[in-house]
């Protein structure tokens, strides 16, 4: 069983990686072809890993990094650590950090992922996707579940609830150390 699981996650991840080398000029946009950024983003509510409940809603009114993981993703596992760094850079501006998981059981998360890498903001539970799978563009790989395009997402979300920068893997250009992420949050701070 061990086996077969460590087999289906690492052709899943060829099969990401593989999707995002055919299509990595694709862009986070609806189907009529417009940018998800500057749109409202989905409102939630989940499970954090003491079991309280968090919502999308009580981070209005601060800049929102939100990540999307899963304890297997490689690349999920590689931005961890400069996700908690963002956090401590940014501590004193008004931004918040925090990673969904999906669809993994508590434990694991809150070893494999928490205890790991030593995070100090929220890892949440998305134990059906569904929240995932409401920030998925609708036309970006069609074939695979909406949860599973999330896998390795980066969202900023502003203030009043916009995004204002999104980003799907994309293995050919992929900014481990949030480069893109946090120069976007920089040029909003210092718009304010």
């Amino acid at each position: 069983m061990i086996f077969n699981r460590k087999i289906f996650r690492l052709l899943y991840s060829i099969l990401l990686l593989s999707a995002w080398l055919v299509s990595n000029n694709i862009h986070a946009q609806n189907k009529d072809g417009s940018s998800i950024e500057g749109k409202m983003a989905p409102e939630f509510t989940l499970p954090d890993l003491k079991g309280n409940l968090v919502s999308s809603e009580s981070y209005k009114g601060s800049f929102l990094v939100l990540h999307i993981a899963t304890t297997w993703c490689p690349f999920c596992n590689a931005e961890a650590p400069h996700l908690e760094q963002l956090k401590q850079d940014y501590k004193n501006k008004n931004v918040k950090v925090l990673v969904i998981d999906v669809k993994e059981p508590k434990e694991l998360v809150q070893n494999k992922l928490k205890d790991r890498f030593n995070l100090t903001f929220p890892v949440l539970l998305d134990s059906d996707g569904s929240v995932a799978a409401s920030f998925a563009p609708d036309n970006v790989l069609p074939d695979l579940a909406r949860d599973e395009v999330m896998l390795a997402s980066n969202i900023l979300i502003d203030q009043e609830g916009k995004i204002q920068f999104f980003s799907l893997l994309d293995s050919q250009n992929f900014d481990a150390k949030l480069v893109k992420l946090k120069a976007e949050l920089d040029e909003l701070l210092a718009a304010e």
